[in-house]
């Protein structure tokens, strides 16, 4: 799978100047197998992409292709088997259900797909040091705690490309490199990139490309 940003302009963003070394305005391809770092400071539309290439914002100039298909074609079934089985996502705000515990997050969102069994998944968990989190509601884990969560939550689905917006901003440097380090075997496993953004720090990790914003 490919995704291609094509002289992309968010119209929110047109009034901003943008180098000549930023996606927007520019072009950009993200292919399966492709890791890659979207580098941006604030307010330059790191979450924008990520909702810009999940079909969620159409005011944007320019055009955005899934293997050389116009996403303004699809229809909201195109987009459900997308959703399922191309593409999944960490939204910077996470989008957990709060009131149900970590275990029932995961396993809602495994139980479309049934990728994983429960020790699996529970696994994921002890990598990231928050298996002892699985009966506790997500309303009253820390933002860092959610964020490991919401991480494993999107490896729980198909996918050949991950999308991550800003997934590590409350997390200190050890437990960031945790989480991309599962994130990077999982996605070695099933020949999957993804695309993590952020504002600078590129967690000491040799990505195939970085882009910006």
């Amino acid at each position: 799978m490919k995704i291609v940003f094509d002289k992309v302009m968010p119209h929110p963003l047109d009034s901003i100047q943008h180098g000549s070394t930023s996606i927007w305005g520019n072009k950009m391809e993200v292919a399966k197998g492709q890791k890659i770092l979207l580098n941006a400071s604030s307010g330059k539309g790191k979450s924008t992409f990520t909702f810009t290439a999940l079909g969620l914002r159409s005011d944007y100039s320019g055009e955005v292709f899934y293997n050389n298909i116009n996403i303004n074609t699809f229809q909201p079934n195109d987009w459900t088997s997308i959703r399922q089985q191309k593409v999944s996502v960490v939204f910077q705000d996470l989008q957990l259900f709060p009131e149900l515990t970590v275990g029932e997050n995961l396993l809602i969102k495994n139980s479309l797909q049934n990728v994983f069994n429960e020790e699996e998944i529970r696994a994921m968990l002890r990598e990231l040091d928050i298996e002892n989190k699985w009966d506790q509601k997500c309303q009253f884990l820390s933002m860092g705690q959610q964020q490991r969560v919401a991480i494993v939550r999107a490896l729980c689905q198909p996918f050949e490309i991950l999308l991550m917006d800003e997934p590590f901003s409350h997390l200190d440097a050890e437990n960031a490199l945790k989480c991309l380090m599962l994130i990077d075997k999982r996605c070695d496993e099933i020949g999957a990139g993804f695309v993590l953004t952020t504002l600078g720090d590129d967690h000491g990790f040799k990505y195939d490309h970085i882009y910006y914003l």
